[in-house]
C-alpha cells in the first residue's frame, strides 16, 4: 500500500490506497502522556454513493454536532444503515485526531437490557473512547459542557495485548486482558428527536467519555460476573440497585465480538486501550451533585457534578 504521513499535535495521520484502490485512513498517537499505541486504521468506503447520498455533507452534520452539541437527525432520516454509520464514526475519529486528540479506547454497544439486537439480531456496534476523557474516579465535571448528560454503571477492561482477527472468541479474550475495574460511562445525548440506526453509531453512540475506579489485575475468571449487583447513589441516597443475571451480555464475548467487527475495518485492539462492554444502570443528570457506584468485590466509582 502506498501511503503519506504528516504530524499534527502529536498525532500522525496516515492515508493511501489498497491494490484494488480502497482508501485507507487512519490515526496514530505518538503522544506519550495518552495511551500508548494507539493506531486505528480503517477501510474507507462510501457505501452510500450510488444512492445518491453526499458523504461529505454527513459527516460535516454530525461532526457540527459534536462540536455544538445538537443534532437534528430528521433531515437524515433514510439515508444511513448501519455499515455506514460505523464508517462515518470512524471519520469522526480521524476529525478528532486532527485537531490532536487520541484514541483511548472502545466501547461495545447495545449489550444490555431493551437494547440488545435493537440495530439487529446480534449485530453489537462499536464506539470510540478518547484518551483525554477517561477520568480517574472523583473527579469533577460541568454539567454545562456536557449536554443532557448521562451516567451508565459499567465493567472497563485494559487490554494487555494486541487483538485483532475475525475468528476471535471469548477463550481468546481472557488471555489478553490484563485489568478491570468498575466504571461510568458518561453519555452526552446530541441528537434530538428520532433517528436512524446509522446516524446513531455515527453519532459515536452517544459516547462522551469515562470515569474509572482502582483497576484489579489479573482480571479474576472464576468470578460469576452474573451474580454482580451494582449499588449507584446520588449525594449518599440510594437510587437504583441492579443484577448482572439476565440483563447483560457476557463481557468476554461482548470483547470478541467488537474484535470481530472492528477487523471489519482493519482495526485490533491494542495494548493499554480501555473497554466498556455495556450498561447496568442508566440515568440522565440534570442537577448537580455526588455519584457514586458501588460493584460487589469490584470496588466503587465516583463523580461530581457542578
Amino acid at each position: 500500500m502506498a501511503h503519506s504521513a504528516v504530524g499534527v499535535n502529536g498525532v500522525g495521520l496516515v492515508s493511501g490506497t489498497t491494490p484494488d484502490g480502497a482508501q485507507i485512513a487512519s490515526v496514530c498517537s505518538h503522544n506519550h502522556r495518552a495511551v500508548q499505541d494507539q493506531c486505528v486504521e480503517w477501510r474507507r468506503e462510501t457505501l452510500w454513493d450510488t444512492r445518491g447520498i453526499n458523504h461529505d455533507v454527513l459527516i460535516e452534520h454530525i461532526w457540527d454536532a459534536a462540536i455544538t452539541s445538537t443534532l437534528d437527525a430528521a433531515p437524515m432520516a433514510g439515508m444511513t444503515h448501519v455499515r455506514d454509520g460505523q464508517i462515518l464514526q470512524l471519520d469522526m475519529l480521524q476529525r478528532y485526531g486532527e485537531r490532536g486528540e487520541a484514541l483511548g479506547g472502545w466501547k461495545v454497544g447495545l449489550t444490555s437490557g431493551n437494547s440488545r439486537d435493537a440495530f439487529g439480531n446480534g449485530f453489537r456496534p462499536f464506539g470510540f473512547i478518547l484518551a483525554n476523557r477517561i477520568l480517574k474516579s472523583q473527579e469533577t465535571l460541568h454539567l454545562d459542557y456536557i449536554k443532557r448528560c448521562g451516567l451508565e454503571c459499567e465493567l472497563s477492561f485494559v487490554i494487555g495485548e494486541h487483538l485483532a482477527g475475525d475468528l476471535v472468541n471469548a477463550a481468546m479474550v481472557k488471555k489478553a486482558v490484563y485489568s478491570i475495574a468498575p466504571a461510568f460511562e458518561i453519555t452526552e445525548a446530541r441528537i434530538i428527536g428520532p433517528a436512524d440506526p446509522g446516524i446513531r453509531i455515527a453519532d459515536n453512540l452517544s459516547q462522551w467519555g469515562i470515569a474509572m475506579g482502582k483497576q484489579i489485575s489479573p482480571v479474576p475468571m472464576d468470578y460469576d460476573y452474573e451474580a454482580l449487583e451494582v449499588v449507584l447513589r446520588h449525594d449518599g441516597e440510594v437510587v437504583q440497585r441492579a443484577i448482572a443475571r439476565g440483563q447483560i451480555d457476557d463481557h468476554f464475548e461482548s470483547i470478541a465480538a467488537l474484535v470481530r467487527e472492528l477487523f471489519k475495518f482493519g482495526i485490533g485492539l491494542r495494548n493499554g486501550q480501555r473497554i466498556i462492554t455495556g450498561s447496568l444502570t442508566g440515568n440522565t443528570i440534570a442537577t448537580p451533585g455526588h455519584w457514586q457506584a458501588d460493584f460487589s468485590e469490584f470496588g466503587s466509582v465516583a463523580v461530581n457534578f457542578v
